[in-house]
């Protein structure tokens, strides 16, 4: 009998990138009753909003994904907004959920809390041991405050949240917009883009010297589902692939794959971000057996391949 059949399910932000694949995974897995409310119809920064959720869903499993994100430049341009925006929607959500006694909350956190010079590979035992990389720690510290109090609510109230922390995401449906997006998305639009009108160089931001670790959205869905499930404990998992690449080799694999030519001119007045990401994913392994499957090469393919489909539309 599957985990998921019988049982109402909230997921907020489930009609955005993450989301949208967390929403397809819980159909295949059984899920009939479920709910996703939208921005337009729901704000959740304002409290009697996010209880009209509860009253209406009245769920059994609440998946909170929605947060405000973006890349570098849009935190750099936005630092309250996304501070403010990604802690009173988290807050409120628990706490609504506490009020309406969900049996499980999924919380999904980001690898920008961790500190700005952690160790590699990045262990949760390391998140509190210092302040996050400047360009995105308002963001950073909106998420991590959602882990004190899902922390707190499981000793004062028997809270049944779980906190999560994925790495960078990429895969179809991406974001984009070359004003939000990350790093992938923008390299692959850069790269198509310049190889349409013949232009002979594109430009990225930074030395090319930092590191990230790329999780596929697929697999991300598949984590969250699985921890949902199976795992029950106050501390944050780590969610990632274990493939760390510099940016130089990034640009350099994603030049190849979309076939263009020119040259790479690097912004050095832009900031890198933090200098390394790659994330011990052991507690995830060994708490509900959880691994990442989609090799990073073939993500890259699959995304590219679903971005040009939408330029033919």
């Amino acid at each position: 009998m599957s985990f998921w059949a019988g049982k109402r399910v909230v997921v907020t932000g489930g009609g955005g990138f993450l989301g949208s694949f967390v929403v397809d995974r819980l159909r295949e897995r059984g899920c009939r009753d479920l709910f996703v409310p939208r921005s337009r119809d729901f704000d959740l920064r304002e409290k009697e909003q996010v209880n009209r959720i509860y009253e209406a869903a009245q769920p059994d499993v609440v998946i909170h994904l929605a947060a405000v994100v973006g890349g570098i430049g849009a935190n750099r341009k936005h630092p309250g907004q996304f501070f403010y925006d990604s802690a009173i929607m988290g807050i409120q959500m628990i706490e609504s959920a506490r009020l309406h006694k969900v049996k499980k909350f999924v919380s999904i956190g980001t690898v920008c809390s961790y500190p700005k010079f952690t160790p590699v590979p990045f262990r949760e035992s390391d998140f509190w041991n210092g302040y996050p990389e400047e360009t995105n720690a308002p963001y950073g510290l909106a998420k991590k405050a959602l882990l004190v109090q899902i922390q707190s609510y499981r000793k004062e109230y028997d809270f049944p949240g779980i906190y999560l922390i994925p790495v960078n995401l990429f895969g179809p449906r991406d974001n984009f917009d070359l004003e939000s997006s990350h790093v992938i998305p923008a390299l692959i639009r850069k790269c198509l883009e310049a190889k349409r009108e013949a232009r002979p160089a594109i430009q990225v931001w930074g030395t090319g010297s930092a590191t990230r670790e790329f999780l596929y959205v697929e697999d991300a869905a598949d984590a969250i589902l699985t921890a949902a499930e199976l795992y029950d404990s106050p501390d944050p998992v780590n969610l990632g692939s274990g493939h760390e690449i510099s940016i130089r080799d990034l640009v350099t694999m994603i030049r190849e794959l979309t076939e263009y030519t020119g040259r790479v001119e690097w912004d050095k007045t832009k900031p890198d971000g933090q200098p390394r990401r790659c994330l011990d994913t052991t507690r995830a392994f060994e708490s509900f057996g959880w691994r990442a499957t989609t090799p990073f090469h073939e993500g890259l393919l699959k995304t590219i391949e679903w971005y040009q489909s939408t330029l033919s539309r």
